[in-house]
């Protein structure tokens, strides 16, 4: 997910968004350790694109 995408949801939108993604991740991980993913820079993709969102989400608690 791009910054600019991630900056136009809404508060409550991305909240949903960020516990839809850490719940993916955590799937993700398991499903990598059983047998490898097709393509496991999917994982650093996934971690990054939480990242943005908490650093979005926390650029908003500050604004306020």
């Amino acid at each position: 997910m791009k910054n600019r995408e991630i900056q136009e949801l809404t508060d409550v939108e991305l909240q949903e968004r960020l516990q839809v993604a850490q719940e993916e991740l955590v799937r993700m991980k398991l499903n990598h350790s059983i047998s490898p993913l097709d393509n496991p820079l999917r994982l650093r993709d996934q971690r990054r694109s939480i990242a943005r969102m908490l650093t979005e989400q926390r650029k908003r608690e500050l604004n306020k």
